[in-house]
């Protein structure tokens, strides 16, 4: 596994991430008190950079925060540590916390000064085999808190469902509630039955995907039916294709659920007309502006 590049930012500070330190009193460490972004690094370029900010700052919002930076600083942020790093193709990680007092309160005081870290990784190249043969899945009830639409780092349920998969040799866990698709333990899913993309709506249940927006533009580009609904477990279970989509892999089929096929078990048609729109989009946007 890649591991992360050297130099990171830490509260107006460039310096070696080895080196970095937060106080052990920070809330983040100790309530999960902070909200977070990836942002996938293409040639160089932050992808759909003012998107993750935007989701950025509804997260914060939801936590009742200020953004600590702009659209054009983060910018500027986020190039100064692309460059620092030479990095080209990478994933680069945004946390801001609510920051440090000398204690421990459920209720926050006011005048508490954010945290502001961010470092790059390396983004390892997807295997061929995720895309000629696609990956496996198992469900699992949905056990995470009612406000899925903020990305908190407080992931406990997300890394246990996540371990699920893991534990059963799959890639996902596909996550299910009172009969109904919400999301993978951190991707967005996508079904696809009778030539129409199905995904479930945005609200607090889920996290409005940017990749998943990424999706419903190619899609739309390439003249292929989607729709934003609730999706049952049967349809799941029935689908002729199954998509996951997130920041740092784009967009990888489903081609096993819960030890049984998808479809005809390989990779759909349709699946393989998003992904290559999705990479030459991509390509489309080297050296073009971040904001």
């Amino acid at each position: 596994m890649t591991g992360p590049l050297p130099i990171c930012h830490l509260n107006g500070d460039y310096l070696a991430l080895a080196e970095a330190r937060v106080s052990p009193l920070d809330r983040a460490f100790l309530f999960g008190d902070a909200v977070y972004e990836v942002v996938p690094v293409y040639g160089s370029r932050p992808f759909r950079l003012r998107e993750h900010l935007d989701r950025l700052n509804r997260s914060l919002a939801g936590i009742r925060m200020q953004a600590p930076l702009s659209h054009p600083e983060w910018a500027n942020l986020s190039q100064e540590l692309i460059s620092r790093n030479s990095a080209v193709d990478a994933h680069l990680y945004i946390q801001v916390t609510r920051g440090a007092e000398f204690g421990r309160n459920h209720a926050w005081p006011e005048g508490l000064e954010a945290t502001v870290f961010a470092y790059v990784t390396a983004l390892e190249p997807v295997p061929r085999a995720y895309l000629e043969k696609g990956v496996a899945a198992v469900t699992a009830a949905d056990t995470r808190w009612a406000r899925r639409d903020i990305k908190s780092t407080a992931l406990l349920a997300n890394i246990l469902l996540k371990k699920l998969a893991a534990d059963a040799g799959a890639f996902e866990t596909i996550m299910l509630e009172d009969g109904q698709l919400t999301e993978g333990s951190s991707t967005t899913v996508h079904v696809v039955k009778d030539g129409v993309i199905h995904t479930p709506p945005n609200g607090h249940h889920i996290l409005p995907g940017t990749t998943r927006d990424v999706v419903t533009e190619l899609a739309a580009g390439l003249g292929l039916p989607f729709e934003s609904v609730q999706v049952a477990e049967s349809e799941l279970r029935s689908a002729d294709e199954i998509w996951l989509a997130f920041s740092t892999r784009g967009v990888l089929p489903v081609t096993s659920l819960d030890g049984v096929a998808v479809g005809t078990g390989k990779p759909g048609p349709l699946f393989n007309r998003v992904s290559a729109a999705f990479a030459d989009y991509a390509r489309r946007l080297s050296g073009t502006p971040a904001l």
